[in-house]
């Protein structure tokens, strides 16, 4: 497999050590710095991209991949707010995608867990839910992406919260999500649930890179010759 990787800062380097130990070829490496290589013809010389970069260039990247023909696995967050205008034209393209707020199986296992553990707690009027994510300070947006996809997954079972909210909050039917950055934490999440009487944590915290890292490896296995639009449910069969 021919991999384009779209960012090559600390993720970009783990997903290549992480591919080429799979006996995978990274063709092209893009990032600021050479912008002028990053062109529709480079990037169809490729089986897929992987794209890393930030909320800022995401969608534009995303494009250009749909445009080239390449399968593209998406690893930038807080770009959501064009997600409808990128699937239209992934469509429009007959283009492939796979966008996982968060590659590490692990925590992919944690959603599933947490979506468990909420439709249990709904029933439970006494315990009072809130989240709280902790990333490294290079980290762009807040909450992360993943805390977002945790406290969506919340909302869809706890009928009493009706919205999330990146504060501390009063309002009962407020998701209350506390973001921190702190050097050097690759990404740790909590969702707890407090009442008078006791408290029910889950948390997931990562050691390092290499977790999200394989998991963007196997998506781009995954996706290679297929057309469509995909999540990390998907890739792994859950």
């Amino acid at each position: 497999m021919k991999i384009a990787l779209i960012g090559y800062g600390k993720m970009g380097k783990a997903i290549e050590a992480i591919a080429v130990a799979k006996g995978h070829t990274v063709a092209f490496k893009f990032d600021i710095s050479n912008q002028d290589e990053f062109t529709i013809a480079n990037l169809q010389q490729c089986d897929v991209a992987i794209e890393f970069t930030s909320p800022h260039s995401a969608v534009n990247n995303l494009k250009k991949c749909f445009e080239a023909g390449v399968p593209v696995v998406c690893g930038s967050t807080g770009w959501l707010t064009h997600w409808d205008a990128v699937k239209a034209n992934c469509e429009a393209k007959n283009a492939a995608l796979v966008y996982a707020s968060n590659y590490s199986i692990g925590v992919n296992l944690f959603f599933e867990l947490n979506t468990y553990l909420a439709k249990l707690m709904n029933n439970h009027a006494g315990y009072n839910v809130s989240l709280e994510e902790i990333h490294h300070t290079e980290k762009k947006d807040a909450p992360s992406g993943t805390a977002i996809t945790l406290a969506e997954q919340v909302l869809t079972h706890i009928t009493s919260k009706k919205t999330w909210v990146n504060h501390i909050s009063n309002n009962a039917k407020e998701l209350e999500i506390i973001s921190e950055r702190i050097d050097p934490a690759p990404g740790t999440h909590k969702i707890k649930y407090k009442s008078a009487i006791d408290d029910i944590e889950i948390i997931h915290t990562a050691h390092n890179r290499e977790g999200f890292a394989g998991g963007a490896v196997l998506a781009a296995e995954f996706v290679v010759g297929k057309k469509g639009i995909y999540n990390m449910k998907q890739v792994l069969g859950l």
